[in-house]
């Protein structure tokens, strides 16, 4: 059940922005590590850079999807039971996607983790519109950039990581 929804415009309002730019950059986390790790996982199972890129075009994939049926879900169950599920389904995907055994069982669970990623885009961006009337517009952009704010913070911290202790623990720590 959607929670209920004080003036639009309100301060309430605009710390429900926050909290979901903040959970946007953690959430899709789960999109961009698999572009971090891809160097690593091309010279582990011996492929070439477009074999190597089938990972993260599985994420993609999930990412997509995931935006649609999380969107429904919201509307179902609520943005907070939705985004407990896909918190579930990230670690249970980053902890699985550390013990791939091949290029093939890790696309499917990046697939995976970029569905449950999705959570952290349009659904918040969806939501928070409707907290906003004044300044929607501006809201929605906000939370929009919680996607991009995480590569930008994300990606770094992956890198140092894999370097530190490579790929799969990684993906244990994410």
């Amino acid at each position: 059940m959607p929670a209920p929804r004080p003036e639009p415009d309100s301060r309430a309002a605009w710390v429900r922005l926050g909290l979901c730019l903040l959970i946007a950059v953690v959430v899709n986390a789960g999109m961009w590590s698999i572009i971090v790790l891809l160097p690593q996982v091309e010279t582990e199972f011996g492929l070439d850079r477009a074999a190597a890129s089938v990972p993260y075009t599985l994420t993609m994939l999930g990412y997509a999807l995931g935006n649609l049926a999380i969107g429904r879900l919201v509307d179902r169950v609520g943005l907070r039971a939705s985004l407990m599920g896909s918190a579930v389904l990230l670690t249970l995907g980053f902890a699985a996607a550390a013990v791939a055994p091949s290029v093939a069982a890790l696309s499917a669970v990046q697939f995976g983790i970029g569905f449950a990623a999705a959570a952290g885009f349009g659904p918040l961006i969806a939501d928070i519109s409707q907290w906003f009337t004044r300044n929607r517009g501006m809201a929605m952009a906000i939370a929009a950039c919680g996607n991009y704010l995480s590569a930008t913070l994300s990606t770094p911290i992956v890198q140092h990581l894999v370097q530190a202790v490579g790929w799969r623990q990684t993906h244990v720590l994410i």
